[in-house]
């Protein structure tokens, strides 16, 4: 009796081995197959939509150039790039109660703030306002939080009486650019601050969203589109079970007696 010189175990373990490479080579490339279908779906349907090119919205109406910014121009001519840029306030203002950015209200002969605002009445409302040069500015008491003044701190020379009158009002025509601080001379310290920019002529920074810039979501680093992460997960769960199925034949075996060869 002349026994095969080879194991029918290590035939066993190769044919496993070829099969599940078989098998994660299949996987793999219907993966692909997956993802390359999904991409070419996306991308057939932004160009079958496609709304920009096809409805022609900004070229054929014309809306946005013959009705709109370019001949009205009032973004450019109230000094337009405000939804980019705001004020580069001093941390006396941006620290201020109830700070949340600039209101912009430039193009408006009035504006109007609240004396007295926020949950404890210790606040300005908005604390932060841009707005034309000539234009009257405002501060209308709420009647919270005590008395209250309104005294100019840099850039101007103006202050009200204090009082915590509901309804009373002070006001202020800016004829100068600049930025304006002022405060609540009774309540300065618990940070009852404002300031008022006026004029185009003036120091500016860009907006800064939350997240870090803008647009948050888009800040943080490179997005995968989804038929690549579709793909990339395929191959990990194709790959996964190819090692996990290899590992437990290679650990456990199976039952290998056989048949010898006379």
């Amino acid at each position: 009796m002349i026994e095969d010189d080879e194991n029918p175990k290590d035939l066993s373990r190769r044919s496993f081995m070829r099969e599940t490479a078989f098998g994660a080579t299949a996987a793999t490339g219907a993966a692909a197959a997956s993802g390359v279908a999904s991409a070419q779906e996306e991308n057939a349907s932004g160009n079958e939509s496609g709304g920009g090119n096809e409805s022609g919205g900004g070229n054929e109406s014309g809306e946005g150039n013959e009705s709109g910014g370019n001949e009205s121009g009032g973004g450019n001519e109230s000094g337009g790039a405000s939804g980019n840029v705001e004020p580069a306030w001093p941390s006396f203002v941006t620290d201020a109660n109830n700070y949340d950015g600039t209101e912009d209200l430039r193009g408006q002969e009035e504006a109007t703030v609240e004396v007295g605002a926020g949950d404890d009445g210790l606040a300005f409302a908005p604390p932060a306002v841009w707005v034309d040069t000539g234009t009257n500015v405002i501060w209308e008491w709420t009647g919270e939080g005590g008395g209250h003044n309104v005294a100019a701190v840099e850039g101007g020379e103006f202050a009200s009486e204090v009082t915590d009158e509901a309804g009373f009002t002070f006001e202020n025509t800016f004829e100068e650019g600049g930025i304006t601080t002022y405060e609540c001379e009774p309540h300065t310290g618990q940070g009852m601050h404002g300031g008022v920019a006026v004029g185009e002529d003036i120091e500016t920074q860009e907006v800064q969203s939350e997240g870090g810039g803008e647009g948050g979501e888009d800040a943080g680093g490179v997005q995968l589109p989804g038929a690549a992460r579709a793909v990339g997960v395929a191959l990990t769960v194709a790959l996964g079970s190819t090692l996990g199925f290899a590992y437990m034949f290679m650990r456990y075996g199976g039952d290998y007696e056989g048949d010898q060869v006379e």
